[in-house]
C-alpha cells in the first residue's frame, strides 16, 4: 500500500498538534523553559537521567566501576522527560542539548559537566582506566564499536521506534525503512559476535555496555510493543548469547533499575544515592 503523498511547503513550520506521543515536549528550539535548579547529593558524581536505553549506558559504567572495586560512588537523580524536566535551567546548564543522561564530575577543584551517553562512558572509563583496551589496536577497535552504537541509535530509536510505536499514524515507508536498518544493525552485531565473545574482542568494554543498552531490550521483547516479533529478533542467536550473558552481571542488574519508574516495583530505584538503595530489590 502506498502512503499518502506529502508535498513539503516552501518553508517548514512547526505543527505542534501532530507530533505523536511526545508532542507536548518537542519543539524546534533549544534552551530552558523553566527556572529550576537541580538537586545535588553528597557524592563526587552526580547523574541526572532516566532508565531509557541511553540512560542505562551511564548507569552501567558507574555500577561496573563500583563492582570492579574502584573508589567512587554517585547520586542518580530522576529526570522525567515526559514532563519536560530536561528543559529546566539547571539541566540545560549541564546539557544544552536537553537530553538524558548528563553527569557532573565533582572530583576536582571545579565541577566538570559531561553530556551525551558515549562521552560519559568514555570520560569515566578513562578516568579510572577500566573497560577499555591496553593496546592501540584494541583501543581503536573498542572506539569503533562504541561509536558504531552511538551512530546507530538514532535509526533504532528515533527512526524505527518512533514510526513503529509512537507516531500518531503508521505509514509503510518509514516503518519499512527503519525496520530494514534496525535488522541490518542487528546483523552487523550478530556477525561480529560469531567471531568474538565481545564486540571489541575477548574483553568486555564500554562498547558492549553501550550496545547492550539498546540491543538487549529487543532480545528480551521489552521495547516498542511487539518489535521482537515484528523484526524476527530470534534470528540473531549470537546477539542473544551475548546479551543474555551481560544481563546476568550483578552491576548490570543494578544499573537497569536506576532511575526507573515503570514495571515491577522491586525492579525500580527512581533515585539512587548508595548501594543500600538496592536492598530488597530483585537482583
Amino acid at each position: 500500500m502506498t502512503d499518502q503523498a506529502y508535498t513539503p511547503p516552501e518553508v517548514w513550520t512547526h505543527d505542534a498538534e501532530n507530533g505523536g506521543k511526545f508532542a507536548n515536549i518537542n519543539a524546534p528550539t533549544a534552551g530552558s523553559r523553566e527556572s529550576r535548579e537541580l538537586p545535588v547529593g553528597d557524592h563526587p558524581f552526580q547523574l541526572y537521567s532516566l532508565a531509557t536505553p541511553n540512560g542505562v549506558k551511564a548507569n552501567m559504567i558507574l555500577e561496573e566501576l563500583i563492582e570492579a572495586g574502584h573508589p567512587l560512588d554517585y547520586d542518580a537523580w530522576l529526570i522525567n522527560i515526559g514532563e519536560g524536566e530536561q528543559f529546566t535551567s539547571g539541566f540545560v546548564d549541564i546539557n544544552p542539548n536537553s537530553k538524558i543522561p548528563a553527569l557532573v564530575d565533582r572530583t576536582g577543584k571545579n565541577p566538570i559537566r559531561v553530556f551525551e551517553s558515549g562521552a560519559i562512558m568514555l570520560h569515566l572509563a578513562e578516568k579510572f582506566g577500566a573497560f577499555l583496551s591496553d593496546t592501540p589496536a584494541g583501543r581503536a577497535e573498542m572506539l569503533s564499536w562504541l561509536f558504531w552504537q552511538i551512530g546507530s541509535a538514532p535509526s533504532i530509536g528515533g527512526g524505527f521506534g518512533h514510526f513503529y510505536a509512537y507516531a500518531p499514524e503508521k505509514y509503510e515507508y518509514p516503518i519499512n525503512r527503519y525496520a530494514m536498518e534496525t535488522k541490518r544493525l542487528f546483523d552487523v552485531a550478530d556477525k561480529r559476535l560469531a567471531e568474538t565473545d565481545y564486540l571489541a574482542g575477548n574483553d568486555y568494554t564500554i562498547a558492549d555496555m553501550a550496545a547492550f543498552a539498546w540491543l538487549a531490550p529487543f532480545v528480551e521483547g521489552t521495547i516498542y510493543n511487539d518489535a521482537h516479533t515484528f523484526l524476527s529478533i530470534r534470528e540473531y542467536k549470537n546477539v542473544a548469547r551475548w546479551a543474555n550473558a551481560i544481563a546476568l552481571r550483578p552491576a548490570v542488574k543494578r544499573a537497569r533499575m536506576v532511575n526507573k519508574t515503570w514495571g515491577e516495583e522491586n525492579e525500580q530505584v527512581p533515585n539512587r544515592h548508595s548501594a543500600a538503595d538496592f536492598a530488597g530489590k530483585s537482583l
